[in-house]
């Protein structure tokens, strides 16, 4: 007998997490702890876990990682306008529930058991969760493919969208990487990587245990002057990142560029599987080609260092073309719970669709790739 039950804490189930095969950083017991014992997620944060597991016998057979929202922040599919229909209907469109890493738009697994009827009967438990208590809305955000699918299979809504990824094709060196691109893209690269030399820019890139605790002091403020330029807090803090160091250390990557000794910009990625995932950056102070050369090529070098398949520097950003990465497309799911609302936000996603295919398709032509 299959029991699905809900925990209003991820860290509280880490020997359950243990029983499952979990390959995602992002979906581990120490992402998710540091996550709440930092405060990045919980109380006053306004993603409140909420966490689905299914058992068999006492035994974890499945796990899906949700919470419940009083806003949309943070979230990279948006749905403001949605919110907004919602409020001057005179309706409650939060809380609403999600199943999404916080502040990171990463594709992946969102409902993990090795059974098909386990991974309905939970979608399904969480249907009636919203039902019952009447809740407005659940939105599954990034699942793979093969996860998307299965939850339009249960009637739920579909959003497609863009991002963008790099992949190393087996390349022995940066330089023959370059020699795959046309012309025009393999001279801009160089230039705007002479430019940074030029200056004495100095690049170190630290890993496992060669990542200090000052490392992340500087990495934080540059994190902190990022979210500053653009007027808004942080979502994440200091302490989430030294719990990262402490619980999961080979799978951060930090970057740091320094000239004259003074260190003055740094980015974070993270390993997870075959790729790496560029996620946060920040600089002291603005020198031009810096951001490419610590969130791109840099990553590239470590990925065709470190054999990885993948690397993902992050949202949004048709820039990435011409350095290399190629446009995929991405899922979000959704579940309205109001029969009328769901009526026209099909409408406005069938349209929307329409937009996509084209702008892919135009993306596609851009593609900075040598043409057969």
């Amino acid at each position: 007998m299959i029991e699905i039950t809900f925990s209003n804490s991820f860290s509280s189930l880490r020997d359950e997490l243990s029983q499952l095969k979990i390959n995602s950083s992002f979906l581990s017991y120490e992402f998710h702890n540091a996550l709440e014992s930092s405060g990045s997620v919980g109380k006053n944060s306004g993603w409140i876990p909420f966490p689905i597991i299914a058992k068999s016998e006492g035994k974890i057979v499945g796990f899906m990682p949700i919470f419940l929202k009083e806003h949309s922040y943070g979230e990279y599919v948006f749905d403001w306008s949605w919110a907004e229909a919602f409020h001057k209907s005179g309706l409650n469109y939060y809380p609403k529930m999600i199943s999404a890493i916080p502040f990171s738009p990463i594709t992946g697994k969102r409902i993990i058991a090795d059974n098909l009827v386990i991974k309905k009967m939970m979608v399904q438990a969480l249907e009636n969760i919203l039902l019952d208590h009447k809740i407005s809305s659940c939105h599954i955000l990034f699942p793979d493919q093969q996860d998307a699918k299965l939850f339009e299979d249960m009637g739920w809504l579909q959003r497609e969208g863009v991002q963008f990824r790099w992949e190393n094709k087996k390349y022995e060196n940066f330089e023959q990487f370059l020699s795959s691109l046309s012309h025009n893209k393999r001279k801009k690269i160089k230039q705007e990587r002479n430019k940074i030399k030029n200056l004495n820019i100095d690049v170190s890139v630290k890993q496992g245990s060669l990542i200090k605790k000052e490392d992340i002091e500087f990495f934080y403020a540059c994190y902190c002057n990022t979210y500053r330029m653009h007027n808004s807090p942080p979502y994440l803090t200091k302490e989430f990142f030294h719990q990262l160091n402490k619980n999961m250390p080979n799978k951060l990557v930090i970057i740091i560029a320094e000239r004259g000794g003074k260190k003055i910009a740094s980015a974070l990625n993270i390993i997870s599987e075959d790729s790496l995932y560029g996620r946060y950056w920040g600089a002291l102070e603005y020198i031009p080609n810096l951001h490419f050369e610590l969130c791109y090529y840099v990553g590239q070098e470590f990925c065709i260092q470190n054999k990885l398949k993948y690397f993902e520097g992050g949202a949004q950003g048709e820039h990435k073309l011409a350095r290399g990465f190629d446009a995929f497309k991405t899922y979000s799911n959704h579940f309205i719970a109001n029969s009328e609302f769901k009526g026209a936000i099909e409408n406005f996603l069938t349209k929307e669709k329409t937009h996509m295919e084209v702008y892919a398709s135009e993306l596609e032509e851009r593609s900075p790739y040598k043409r057969n």
